[in-house]
């Protein structure tokens, strides 16, 4: 699998350094000891995928790294990810009992990387759950962590399984969409290389856009799982929008990991306030942005971005500019873009501007960073699947659609929860496929 689009520039590298280093190994095996190794494991509890903290923990402390590798594989395909992407404040890290004692929490997260990244320098491959091959035949559609998680299932039981992706690349918001700092890359693309190499297939530039492309794959699949993820940015809906220098959060993140954009000057706006608007604002400056705002409509104390994420971009130096809205965007006789902006209030559910409060914000790049829409109307009428909300409407345990032959996960389902939710959503669905009536009978 080629990675010759991820940049390598050695700047940049300096630029997005990671956040959380590496443990150094006697720092892992100190940090191991302090476990509890509590019998009923709030800290697995909160894991979306059950990991055995615990139990691979107690491996690490023992000298096995690789037998905690396993341990974490077995729950989670994708657990070197999650290590370094997970919010541990708020899942394992967060549940730890470590917090009634006052004391620090295990870090879990940093472990779990210890363990994952020590198993992919010795280029292994996690164990076949089953032997028997299964003849039955799987299409993924969409490359990200559900569909990962989900075809990795499929094949360590025996079935065939294969992905179906639009980009070059695959992975999905792991590889394009999540910041530089928190995962890199080529980390994301070591795992798929992995699931590669258990023997998924998978299938680049390919888009299903049409009813022919769905009869075509169910012409030739047993069955087909939905982890399409959630489609384009949402607009602002403001006049001027698609004037040149305004770039979505994905797509600027996107275009720096893949090394189309290497570096940024001047002022960036950035509107929203989720994760993923922080990631941008973050982005900015590490790119060389002077000056980097974050507009958002509500205050501080209702911004949807974890705590955490918060603290830390006021630590990269970004700005936020709270109850203020973008109105319009125009360009100034230098080419530079204005962005007009008002103070609004609250009232009930309510945002009212402000009277006599406009205010133009000069800048070189404008950000929208407000969401993303859902990408499930083609499923709906062409297929019959039950779509509320735009979200398709799946069960909680078994992903299974109002579709027969159609299973579905991750963010298309949930509405774009965490890379952890999303490899949960696989897992479940890949051994929902598995114990239907018509491949449990040929076991």
């Amino acid at each position: 699998m080629s990675t010759a689009t991820i940049h390598d520039d050695p700047q940049l590298r300096a630029r997005f350094s990671e956040l959380k280093p590496a443990l150094a190994p006697q720092a892992a095996v100190i940090e191991a000891d302090r476990c509890l190794n509590c019998f009923d494991a709030p800290c697995t509890a909160a894991c979306p995928t059950h990991i055995d903290v615990p139990g691979f923990i107690k491996r690490i402390a023992s000298g096995n790294v690789r037998g905690a590798a396993l341990r974490i594989l077995d729950a989670n395909i994708l657990g070197s990810s999650c290590a370094r992407v997970c919010p541990v404040d708020v899942l394992c890290e967060g549940a730890c009992v470590m917090h009634w004692h006052n004391r620090q929490p295990i870090q879990i997260g940093l472990l779990q990387r210890h363990a994952m990244d020590a198993f992919y320098a010795a280029s292994e491959l996690p164990p076949m759950a089953s032997t028997a091959a299964r003849n039955i035949k799987v299409a993924c559609v969409g490359g990200g962590p559900a569909s990962l998680a989900c075809a990795a299932e499929l094949r360590r039981r025996g079935a065939e399984a294969t992905i179906i992706e639009r980009r070059t690349l695959p992975g999905g918001l792991n590889t394009y969409g999540v910041a530089e700092y928190k995962l890199r890359a080529a980390d994301s693309l070591r795992e798929v290389e992995m699931i590669r190499r258990i023997g998924v297939e998978f299938r680049f530039g390919v888009s299903i856009d049409s009813e022919a492309d769905l009869e075509k794959l169910e012409s030739e699949f047993n069955y087909v799982f939905l982890g399409i993820g959630l489609g384009a940015m949402q607009q602002l809906g403001i006049p001027g929008e698609d004037a040149e220098g305004v770039m979505n959060a994905l797509e600027l993140i996107a275009a720096y990991k893949t090394g189309h954009l290497r570096e940024l000057h001047g002022t960036v706006v950035v509107v929203g306030g989720g994760n993923t608007a922080i990631d941008a604002a973050n982005a900015a400056r590490r790119l060389g942005a002077e000056t980097v705002y974050l507009l958002y409509r509500r205050s501080a104390d209702e911004i949807p971005a974890f705590d955490f994420e918060y603290e830390h971009a006021k630590q990269e130096g970004v700005q936020f500019l709270w109850r203020r809205q973008p109105l319009a965007v125009r360009r100034n006789e230098h080419g530079r873009l204005l962005v007009d902006t008002v103070q609004v209030r609250q009232l009930d559910k309510t945002l009212l501007p402000i009277p006599d409060s406009h205010y133009t914000i000069a800048c070189d790049l404008l950000v929208p960073a407000i969401g993303q829409s859902p990408l499930t109307q083609l499923i709906r009428e062409l297929r019959g699947i039950e779509v509320r909300d735009g979200r398709i409407v799946a069960d909680p345990f078994t992903g299974h659609t109002s579709n027969p032959r159609y299973f579905a996960g991750g963010d298309c389902v949930n509405g774009g929860r965490e890379v952890v939710d999303a490899v949960a959503a696989g897992k479940r669905a890949a051994l929902a496929i598995l114990e239907t009536p018509e491949v449990a009978a040929h076991a």
